[in-house]
């Protein structure tokens, strides 16, 4: 006769470090976009244009657009200081939450927002640019900003902070107590 053993960890416990891990890895993503824009180390941005240098983070891509129908919005904020410091306070906000687990709700809406931003600026529905040059989209719908935007919001819906973040003690806060968008 055989005994039947129950598994030594339970679905939900298994799935905790991978998410745990998406979580970070995706945080370092956000931090990396930041630390290239801001000081230029050659990869995106080259050190004559970082922003620590006097260069803009969203001149360069914003005044490239050319397609989609807010291509001349995008083209009036390219470089405008506003726009450069919400863009780079958003990739240092969601890139720290989502390193540390905390906040997960409020960098999730953020950091969709501005992955739509810039699904819009690339606009993957146009086969063609204003110009008439082909856009290289492979897909009208599903890009990577899309699939960014979803995984924000399943760290966010799985309490992934809990696993090799502060989520415990950050849930903790009065503040976030009192104010449950803040987890």
């Amino acid at each position: 006769m055989s005994a039947v053993h129950a598994p030594a960890q339970t679905r939900v416990e298994t799935g905790a470090v991978p998410l745990a891990v998406l979580r970070i890895v995706t945080g370092l993503l956000f931090l990396w976009a930041f630390v290239d824009k801001a000081f230029g180390l050659g990869y995106a941005t080259q050190s004559k244009n970082a922003w620590f240098s006097g260069g803009s983070p969203t001149k360069g891509f914003l005044s490239r657009v050319a397609v989609g129908p807010f291509e001349s919005v995008f083209h009036d904020i390219a470089g405008a200081w506003w726009a450069d410091v919400l863009f780079m306070a958003g990739l240092l906000a969601v890139g720290v939450a989502l390193v540390l687990g905390i906040g997960l709700r409020i960098a999730a809406v953020s950091g969709a927002v501005m992955m739509a931003l810039m699904w819009a600026a690339e606009w993957p529905p146009a086969q063609h640019t204003s110009s008439g040059e082909a856009t290289m989209s492979t897909n009208p719908l599903i890009d990577y900003h899309v699939i960014y935007a979803l995984v924000l919001f399943v760290l966010a819906a799985t309490a992934s902070g809990v696993t090799w973040g502060l989520a415990r003690w950050w849930t903790g806060l009065p503040i976030v107590k009192a104010n449950p968008w803040l987890r």
